[in-house]
């Protein structure tokens, strides 16, 4: 496995501004961090379910399906490929306002099931860098743990950060995303070079 690839691609897909990040912070902001913590846990439950389920579907498919393995690393990279336009690209939409009742442990879960940032990033790092190098049930267990827990992570972090992420964001902005970018290519490039 590209270790680094994977964890640049992990690091760079996960505390990148998405829905679960942005959620994190505007509910810090509006309602405190103790209160999201809730939030928090419930993304990190949601992306341990949404691992678990995009291994066993990749696996499912790469049992009936030997030669997608390759279609599959095309398709992450191109995926990897895309985030980096779209960071580049995205505009700040984090002004939206949520009421306190999505600020809760079963909101954080279920939002993984909508948000397609997750599902693909799930279906993509499980098929780009998990399932080429491991098939065990206590592998996909292991990922599916550790994916979880940086998705907790990076939602605590966007909480923790709120009002001062939002403000370095907003000055740095474009430097931030070209970064981000530059990383995701580079991630794109060396899986299809392994």
């Amino acid at each position: 496995m590209p270790v680094i690839s994977f964890l640049l691609y992990v690091f760079i897909t996960s505390f990148t501004p998405g829905p679960n990040n942005i959620m994190a912070m505007l509910f810090a902001n509006q309602h405190g961090l103790k209160k999201t913590i809730r939030f928090c846990m419930g993304v990190g439950a949601g992306f341990f379910i949404i691992i678990l389920l995009s291994s066993y579907f990749n696996l499912l498919l790469k049992n009936f399906i030997p030669k997608i393995e390759f279609f599959m690393t095309i398709l992450g990279a191109v995926y990897m490929l895309y985030l980096a336009v779209k960071i580049i690209t995205s505009k700040n939409n984090a002004k939206s306002e949520d009421g306190g009742k999505y600020n809760s442990l079963p909101a954080g879960m279920l939002l993984q099931f909508v948000n397609p940032k997750g599902i693909l990033y799930g279906i993509t790092v499980v098929g780009t860098f998990i399932l080429p190098y491991h098939h065990s049930n206590a592998s996909f267990l292991f990922f599916s743990l550790f994916l979880a827990f940086i998705g907790f992570t990076s939602t605590f972090c966007w909480s923790l950060f709120g009002s001062v992420f939002q403000k370095f964001l907003s000055k740095y902005r474009n430097q931030f995303n070209i970064i981000m970018a530059l990383l995701l290519v580079y991630s794109a490039i060396s899986i299809l070079v392994e």
